[in-house]
């Protein structure tokens, strides 16, 4: 998949699907190891960045 093409996350269906808090996604996206992009106001999260972040985290874990 394209970044032109990636599906873009709100802040809220991150936390759902990494089951943690709003400050703790914002931790992630401010340490810049979770990427986002801001568009008007909102920050957009791309679904690619959260598996990203997940393969990270296995790896780092193992």
């Amino acid at each position: 998949m394209t970044t032109a093409t990636a599906e873009l996350l709100t802040v809220p269906e991150v936390m759902v699907r990494l089951k943690v808090g709003r400050s703790t996604v914002y931790d992630l996206i401010r340490s810049r190891r979770l990427t986002s992009i801001t568009i008007g106001r909102p920050r957009r999260i791309p679904a690619d960045a959260v598996r990203d972040f997940i393969v990270d985290q296995i790896e780092e874990a193992a």
